[in-house]
């Protein structure tokens, strides 16, 4: 039987993550986001050069940081290009449980025009995540005048 085109348990994205002290950011993701570890590969020096967690449905991936072969975390770049969004069932328990673990709030929980509860967070290894629960399904025009009442809500930055 020839092998599927995504194996079983993967999605048709999977975020690739490079850390530093990748061992203690899977210790992280586990105590922040109940991550189960599926495999973990490490090099000769001890270093983790590939390691897959499951968070709910989902496979993240990740390594330690290998200058060597350009592969620099956030904390050495100075940013994150992307981030990592989760859907849990209860976004306040969850968000409070990866603050306890160690995460600073980049943005307090709280209820969005699109529906959704929702918070920002960002990791001890430079990672940004934004958590969720779905509140409301929402039609485009509650969501426009939603996004509308909060834009107007917002104060005018001042060009320099």
């Amino acid at each position: 039987m020839p092998a599927k085109p995504i194996p079983d348990g993967y999605h048709s994205i999977t975020p690739f993550m490079t850390v530093r002290d990748a061992a203690h950011a899977i210790d992280f993701y586990k105590q922040a986001f109940g991550a189960k570890e599926r495999g973990v590969m490490k090099g000769p020096d001890g270093k983790v050069m590939h390691a897959e967690l499951l968070i709910g449905d989902s496979i993240v991936m990740l390594s330690d940081e290998f200058p060597e072969f350009g592969a620099l975390s956030p904390l050495s770049t100075g940013g994150a290009g992307m981030g990592l969004h989760i859907y849990v069932e209860d976004v306040d328990s969850a968000f409070d449980r990866a603050v306890n673990a160690g995460a600073t709030v980049e943005m307090p929980i709280g209820d969005m025009f699109w529906g959704d509860r929702y918070g920002k967070l960002r990791d001890p290894f430079g990672q940004k995540w934004s958590m969720a629960t779905h509140t409301a399904d929402l039609s485009a025009e509650d969501m426009k005048r939603g996004m509308d009442e909060a834009m107007a809500k917002m104060p005018v930055q001042k060009s320099a």
